[in-house]
């Protein structure tokens, strides 16, 4: 069993452009409660094959969050998207073949309420949040799992996370703005926040977020 396996959290998610304000607001919120976000993209080492990186999350994590909000195809000939929902049945798995694991919990998103039963209904009876690609919404729904599954109490409210993330980024936004560009212009710094923040390798970002609340505590 790893050493801090009821501490991880595996996070299974698109990797797209259009996920990232979600997904770093999900990283964000995992390492708010002091759990440690485990995904692929927390390393880049081209020897080892992406899917033994994904199951040795698995198992090192008593938690995961599986979304499954990009497994629908958007246009006419686009393929579904399968990575997520294969690995929540890699998740599932490993808790129910394997008793070490049995301890496991998850939390599966989805954009709308009952989206998911169009294409995997088997997952019916679990419990899924939607989130309706808000970051607001995603910050609530993982707040509420802290609570009703991880069993985690007096916790911080959703509104008050959401405003520190906006904290975080804006501290990120002139930090980075003034080592590349200089002095602090908020009118300029505004055209490239966003793009600063996006590109941030996740590795980086975790870091950045960890330096963040440890200060603010």
């Amino acid at each position: 069993m790893h050493k801090n396996y009821s501490k991880n959290v595996f996070i299974n998610c698109p990797f797209d452009s259009e996920y990232k304000p979600l997904l770093k607001a999900l990283v964000y919120t995992v390492l708010y409660f002091d759990y440690k976000p485990r995904l692929s993209l927390e390393e880049s080492d081209s020897g080892r094959v992406r899917l033994q990186k994904i199951l040795d999350c698995i198992k090192e994590s008593q938690f995961g969050i599986h979304d499954l909000s990009r497994i629908k195809a958007k246009q006419e000939n686009e393929f579904f998207r399968f990575n997520m929902p294969f690995e929540l049945g890699a998740d599932f798995g490993c808790k129910t073949y394997n008793s070490k694991y049995s301890n496991k919990a998850f939390l599966v998103l989805a954009k709308e309420k009952y989206d998911y039963m169009k294409s995997i209904s088997d997952l019916n009876g679990i419990d899924i949040k939607n989130h309706n690609n808000e970051v607001e919404d995603l910050i609530y729904a993982v707040r509420t799992w802290f609570i009703e599954t991880v069993g985690l109490r007096n916790l911080d409210g959703p509104m008050k996370i959401w405003f520190r993330y906006n904290d975080f980024r804006t501290k990120i936004f002139k930090e980075k703005f003034q080592k590349y560009y200089g002095e602090y212009d908020e009118n300029t710094a505004e055209k490239i926040a966003v793009d600063e923040i996006d590109k941030m390798p996740m590795p980086e970002f975790i870091d950045e977020v960890k330096l963040f609340l440890t200060n603010k505590k």
